[in-house]
């Protein structure tokens, strides 16, 4: 069992609150999604269940967890001490043969587990799977999975449903994957920063997620018509008020001395519309508050960026795709016109952040269009140890100020606070970080897209903005994704890196 009581957490640089009097328990059965928009404190509130020590650094909270049974923990990323290990001394406690159902689960060998190969020369999704393998092998009572859907591939992604679905154990986890939410979650944990992230506001809802929206939507559409009229008709009543008001006001000073009687009744009368007014005002702390919400506004292309049907965009033949001399694929062809939106899929360890890193080179010096390339390594575009202001201002070769005017409107549309716009990147989350690239690539005008997962790290309610914002962009985009949605909303073409080339 796992069960929070009146649990509060707040940044200790700025005593601002991302959780408030939080409670929840985590029943046999649960399979409970937490959700919320970059940077709302969803890692850390997983990473406080397990190891509240990793988190005291920068958080303090209040409160009481009560866990009872042993906790099975991914991290968003394998540390960096367990790359070093070798598959056989990371499964060192654990007889392979004996755990081979379990590996096998995963796709994995027991003659593969107990090799020499270094984890730090896995995929990213082998790298997911051999931590999924060794927290199974040890047998654990609680699942706790801070965005298992990273850097696993489409099959990958179905097999893990079919795991969280059939999982006997309770499991608590973050994701972004709207697809294996809506399949897998009973239970919705939405954790949101309102107001400019002055206020928070933590929601516990036992159904699936795409109910959980839809009550959520139509919720606020009601709510929202009752303020907004409730408004309405007090502006129309004050409006009426104060044309009564300014009547007997101008009555009472133009009445003239000799009539005292007159003057008696107007005071009478004043004194009662004044505490109508009070009444009036009165009103307005009943009324409902116009819901809001946190969704991420991303800001759009430009209209003017447009690239001809009759362009081409890549012509593209490899007879070899290979990385650190090992060959991947073989006949790879590429062909992208103006405006065409191409997806590449493939499993994990296919070659194909390689094959983008080769599409990049290819046309990065181009002066006849103007490409930008969002790895999934962030820090490969973004200088960490620069503020986000001045990131983006060394983007703009003039120095005008209306570049910098204009990157701070985008960034207040996009939800960064004062204090992050003036921080360091490296304080960012990755949702945030992933909004600076995007911003980039707005700023800089670009009209072909070299994408590689680029809503991995957006939240389930910002991720609809950015496929939206990228099936609209009149420009060409190159992108290796394993998002579903993104795959059928935003691409056009999809092809399959496999040994033999793209399918």
């Amino acid at each position: 069992m796992l069960e929070f009581k009146n649990i509060s957490v707040w940044l200790t640089i700025d005593d601002r609150h991302i959780i408030d009097d939080f409670n929840f328990t985590l029943n046999p059965g649960d399979k409970a999604v937490i959700i919320g928009e970059e940077g709302n404190g969803k890692s850390t509130l997983l990473k406080l269940v397990y190891n509240e020590a990793s988190v005291l650094g920068y958080c303090g909270y209040s409160g009481k967890i009560i866990k009872k049974g042993t906790l099975g923990y991914l991290p968003q990323s394998l540390p960096e001490a367990d790359g070093d290990l070798s598959l056989e001394q990371y499964f060192s406690g654990f007889d392979a043969y004996v755990n081979a159902h379990t590996l096998r689960q995963l796709g994995l060998s027991p003659l593969w587990a107990s090799s020499g190969q270094p984890i730090k020369t896995l995929s990213g999704g082998e790298k997911v799977k051999v931590q999924l393998a060794w927290i199974l092998m040890s047998q654990p009572d609680i699942l706790i999975l801070d965005e298992p859907t990273n850097d696993i591939d489409i099959e990958t992604l179905a097999w893990l449903e079919g795991f969280i679905n059939n999982c006997k154990l309770p499991v608590l986890f973050v994701s972004h994957d709207e697809t294996l939410i809506e399949n897998t979650a009973n239970c919705v944990i939405h954790i949101e920063q309102l107001v400019r992230k002055t206020k928070c506001r933590i929601t516990v809802a036992r159904c699936g997620y795409a109910e959980y929206v839809e009550h959520r939507n139509l919720t606020f559409e009601k709510q929202g018509m009752v303020a907004r009229k409730q408004r309405t008709d007090h502006d129309r009543q004050m409006d009426k008020w104060r044309q009564v008001y300014n009547r007997v006001d101008h009555e009472q000073r133009v009445i003239t001395r000799g009539n005292p009687s007159g003057g008696r009744l107007l005071k009478k009368k004043m004194h009662a519309v004044k505490s109508q007014g009070r009444r009036l005002e009165k009103q307005e702390e009943d009324f409902l508050e116009i819901p809001q919400t946190e969704q991420a506004i991303l800001t759009r292309f430009s209209s003017d960026i447009f690239l001809p049907g009759s362009k081409t965009v890549l012509d593209l033949f490899l007879p070899e795709l290979a990385a650190a001399g090992k060959a991947l694929s073989r006949n790879v062809e590429l062909k992208v016109i103006g405006g065409e939106h191409v997806g590449i899929i493939g499993k994990n360890g296919a070659g194909k952040t390689t094959l983008l890193e080769v599409i990049w080179n290819a046309l990065k010096d181009r002066k006849d269009i103007k490409p930008y390339y969002m790895p999934q390594d962030y820090a490969r575009n973004l200088d960490y140890s620069q503020t986000v202001i001045d990131y983006l201002a060394t983007k703009d070769t003039k120095n005008t100020k209306e570049f910098i005017t204009k990157a701070r409107t985008y960034l207040g549309s996009m939800k960064f606070t004062h204090e992050e716009t003036t921080g360091r990147i490296e304080k960012l989350s990755g949702g945030q970080k992933a909004k600076l690239l995007f911003l980039e690539m707005v700023l800089l005008g670009a009209n072909v897209l070299i994408l590689d997962e680029p809503t991995r790290n957006f939240s389930p309610l910002s991720n609809p903005v950015i496929r939206a914002t990228l099936a609209e962009f009149n420009g060409a985009i190159i992108s290796v994704s394993h998002d579903r949605k993104y795959l059928d909303e935003v691409c056009d073409t999809i092809y399959e890196l496999t040994g033999e080339g793209l399918l």
